[in-house]
């Protein structure tokens, strides 16, 4: 009797453990079709290949525990397919490296460019050097565009500065460093340079904070908790553009430190042991050594286009609440275009002009919102579309059905900025094309 019954508990837990089996495997592989058809989705959009940083996955390694796809603050760009980590729409991953750290196996690492598509940068050594003696690239112009890792990088690249410095004599310049680009790096290392006792100066073509500035108020930052030299550690998660800002603003004033905004450096050259660096308008700033911390956007690409040089054109948005009742025409196809006919649709009458037949770069939270409002009116989608001429009240476009014009107070350009490899290769500055480098893994 004893063993009918041990036999039947025997039974019945082989059964239960069997059932539970069947139902993660068939739970498993519901979960990876899903995955599989966004895979495919993203592929048909051409949002499949990155192109900047991103996670390269190691499928021997990966043990598909999920870590790196809760970790990660945007949606779908990771996802499980048959017990694998894999990478869904790579082209809305920002390279915050979350997912790489949050691995229980380091099976992630961070890559530039792929196989097939490639990523220009230029040549930065360990101690943050360029090829040309005494100019130091941080943050992300050499592939660290995430805030917390920019920071970090404007930090370092002091080190390798003040190294340099002390093999160079001293000579009468303005400063010991000329820190070109006022964003996370640029602020970090000033701070930093500041800290350890060099004299420096920090120039912006634009304003304090860098692309973060173009960033609309209520944009939100996503960042980690770091330290700012002169300031101490901040614990930042979903930060407002407006509140980091702040931060910057108030460990700046601590250390003394004033950004020169609108001055745009033009030229870079070396003269005996110091730089002499050219701003438009005709002043030179000499320095000790320079550190390059501009974002690779660059200069905002302008339409090359008749009235493009009207006050109500602009290339940034940055407080939407401003403007109200009126006729708005966004220009661009990708997210920032996106995002900002969405903040201004509210208020206004907004227009989205775009080149192509479809939003094809933007993300999948980004395609949800602009399709409702486009659906609801709120925005009226132009495809195919190109801006001819703006005038002071309307816009001329052309279209597949012939030239049309629209009623207009304000012109909103968002399609994609000169990247600075021109300047770069005038300083002397060699530019590379990489097909996935690793830029950072895991070391025990």
């Amino acid at each position: 009797m004893d063993l009918m019954i041990e036999a039947v508990i025997y039974g019945i837990t082989a059964l239960f453990v069997m059932g539970t089996l069947v139902v993660y495997i068939r739970k498993g592989q519901k979960a990876s079709d899903e995955v599989r058809a966004k895979v495919k989705t993203a592929k048909e959009l051409g949002m499949h290949e990155p192109i900047s940083l991103h996670p390269y996955i190691n499928l021997s390694s990966c043990m598909g525990s999920g870590a790196c796809i809760r970790a990660c603050p945007e949606k779908d760009i990771l996802g499980i397919l048959d017990g694998k980590a894999t990478i869904i729409n790579a082209t809305s991953c920002i390279g915050h490296g979350a997912c790489f750290l949050a691995c229980p196996t380091e099976a992630i690492s961070l890559r530039i460019g792929t196989e097939s598509r490639g990523v220009e940068l230029p040549h930065v050594m360990p101690n943050y050097e360029s090829n040309v003696s005494g100019i130091f690239i941080a943050g992300e112009l050499g592939g660290m565009g995430l805030i917390k890792n920019a920071t970090e990088q404007g930090i370092q690249s002091i080190e390798g500065i003040t190294r340099f410095l002390s093999t160079v004599p001293k000579n009468d310049t303005d400063c010991d460093v000329l820190i070109v680009g006022s964003g996370p790096a640029g602020i970090a290392a000033a701070l930093r340079a500041k800290e350890v006792g060099l004299t420096v100066r920090i120039v912006d073509q634009e304003s304090l904070g860098g692309t973060v500035f173009t960033f609309p108020r209520q944009k939100v930052v996503m960042t980690k908790p770091m330290n700012i030299p002169g300031y101490g550690k901040v614990h930042l998660l979903n930060t407002s553009k407006k509140e980091l800002l702040v931060i910057w603003e108030e460990a700046l004033r601590r250390m003394q430190i004033s950004v020169e905004e609108g001055k745009r450096i033009v030229g870079i050259a070396k003269e005996g042991s110091s730089f002499q660096s050219e701003v438009v308008g005709g002043e030179r700033i000499s320095s000790r050594s320079v550190l390059l911390a501009i974002g690779r956007r660059g200069t905002p690409r302008k339409l090359g286009v008749p009235g493009e040089e009207l006050s109500k054109v602009t290339y940034k948005l940055i407080e939407p609440e401003l403007y109200q009742g009126l006729d708005i025409l966004v220009v661009g196809g990708g997210d920032s275009a996106v995002e900002s006919a969405l903040l201004l649709a509210g208020d206004n009458r907004v227009s989205l002009s775009y080149r192509q037949g479809a939003l094809a770069r933007i993300k999948p939270d980004n395609r949800t919102r602009i399709d409702s409002a486009i659906e609801n009116g709120k925005i009226t989608m132009l495809f195919h579309s190109q801006v001819l001429e703006i005038s002071g009240t309307e816009v001329k476009l052309s279209t597949n059905e012939g030239e049309r014009f629209l009623a207009n107070d304000q012109v909103f350009i968002f399609v994609g900025g000169e990247l600075p490899n021109a300047f770069l290769k005038e300083t002397g500055i060699e530019v590379t094309t990489h097909f996935g480098k690793t830029v950072k893994k895991h070391t025990k």
